[in-house]
């Protein structure tokens, strides 16, 4: 009897939610058709659970963000005891409060050199738009507004709001409802050679630099870039690529945005991602890690240099989110911080990193579809390719990557899919506690969903 009133409500839920839930990055008309694909109910360590009791192991901390896994229970505590306290207040008018002031104390600390200000938002999306706004408010206040213009990379992916989704340039997105911000330009990544200006280079002209030139260096303001590209496939730059850039905005009094909100808070073995380059960007956005997920939260970090003409703005800084340092986010994202620290979670990403690597290299070997695995930390992906000797890709229609994804869904492993017109990745990002045995365990589940989408071909 018992068991029958759960499928009721298991069934009620499904219908709910295909009536009234829109989901995000998801497709409209299989929802509406059939529902949620999974109802996720509970979760502890790397694992989730959903509505009928099967346990997933999630290689992809969700979305990037549970570096510290699921279930925290110090998070959950110090969630309860902020919001018992103070569970909101506003920022506005100068307004402040206790967890807002640590945590930008806390954010200076561990951050690059010289950027010791945070402006808070509730994500990625608003930090990199936040990020852009900030850049040209800088130069309308030295005197030259004309500096307008933003740089990104192509496969980047900066958010979905009008002006990170300008930035991004994964095709559905950048294209989606014509959401589109004048003034952005889309440089081909990691020409090393070309942003150092050998002119004679390859693609010289769809470099960043080329943009710069043929555009004007006084009508540029920034260029955003991740330092390691994420739900564009994991794409880790060349040897020299950071430094590059950095070079190429100081001489060209550009301003650099690094996007971390996927790198950031120990995912790619450092605490921030450019310090593998030992690069310092003039602003730095973070989100998603910052929490572990466990509340929304975001921020751009600024250098010294920009906050303290900021500082002498003596009028309203036209900016602002009804969020913008919640105090429970912010009480969390200390906590959050804390653990990641006292657990040695940064550390760990580079030990367990290096694991993962060399199974995912074991993958390689084992399967003719897997040709190339890229990443950093904790940080991964794999890259399907019909022949994988030979690199020929699959047709687009086959949409080998969905299928790897399905099997392994099937095999109760949490991943996703990146790529497009043929071009098939399958990235992970796993909880930063992750254990050795637990990669074993991904990996073979990984390697069980390859093997069932080989013998479909």
């Amino acid at each position: 009897m018992a068991q029958k009133a759960a499928k009721d409500q298991q069934k009620e839920l499904l219908k709910k939610d295909q009536k009234h839930f829109l989901h995000p990055t998801s497709n409209p008309k299989q929802q509406a058709k059939s529902g949620a694909s999974i109802v996720l109910k509970r979760g502890k360590g790397i694992y989730v659970e959903d509505i009928e009791g099967k346990r997933y192991m999630d290689g992809l901390s969700s979305l990037w963000n549970v570096h510290i896994g699921h279930g925290n229970e110090e998070l959950a505590n110090v969630s309860y005891e902020q919001m018992s306290t103070l569970a909101y207040a506003s920022s506005f008018k100068g307004y402040s409060n206790p967890a807002a002031i640590e945590l930008s104390e806390e954010l200076a600390n561990i951050a690059p050199d010289k950027l010791n200000s945070v402006f808070y938002t509730s994500g990625g999306s608003e930090s990199n738009d936040t990020a852009f706004k900030l850049s040209r408010f800088y130069w309308e206040q030295v005197g030259k507004p004309e500096k307008k213009k933003i740089i990104s990379l192509e496969r980047s992916y900066h958010g979905v709001t009008v002006g990170a989704q300008s930035a991004t340039h994964l095709p559905a997105f950048h294209s989606f409802s014509g959401s589109y911000m004048n003034g952005m330009f889309h440089a081909l990544p990691h020409l090393t050679d070309c942003e150092r200006g050998n002119t004679s280079a390859d693609h010289y002209e769809q470099s960043i630099r080329g943009i710069v030139e043929r555009e004007g260096a006084d009508t540029v303001a920034a260029v955003i870039l991740e330092p390691i590209q994420g739900a564009g496939g994991i794409y880790v730059p060349p040897a020299g690529y950071l430094e590059a850039v950095r070079k190429l905005c100081d001489e060209f009094d550009i301003h650099l945005i690094a996007d971390e909100v996927i790198c950031g808070f120990g995912r790619t073995g450092k605490m921030f991602a450019v310090e593998h380059w030992d690069v310092t960007p003039d602003f730095l956005s973070v989100a998603k890690g910052i929490t572990s997920g466990y509340a929304q939260l975001g921020g751009v970090l600024i250098h010294d240099t920009i906050q303290k003409e900021i500082a002498n703005f003596d009028g309203v800084l036209a900016h602002g989110f009804t969020y913008s340092g919640h105090p429970t986010a912010c009480a969390v994202g200390l906590k959050n911080i804390e653990i990641i620290e006292r657990e040695g979670l940064v550390e760990r990403a580079d030990e367990m990193g290096k694991v993962l690597a060399d199974r995912l290299e074991q993958i390689v070997t084992a399967h003719s579809t897997v040709g190339l695995t890229r990443g950093m930390g904790l940080l991964r992906s794999i890259e399907l390719f019909k022949d994988s000797k030979s690199f020929e890709r699959f047709d687009p229609n086959e949409n080998a990557a969905e299928r790897v994804y399905q099997a392994c869904f099937d095999r109760g492993l949490l991943l996703r899919t990146s790529g497009g017109n043929g071009v098939n990745i399958i990235p992970m990002a796993p909880p930063l506690i992750i254990t050795e045995p637990e990669i074993d365990e991904l990996i073979d589940r990984l390697d069980a969903g390859l093997t069932a989408f080989e013998s479909s071909l």
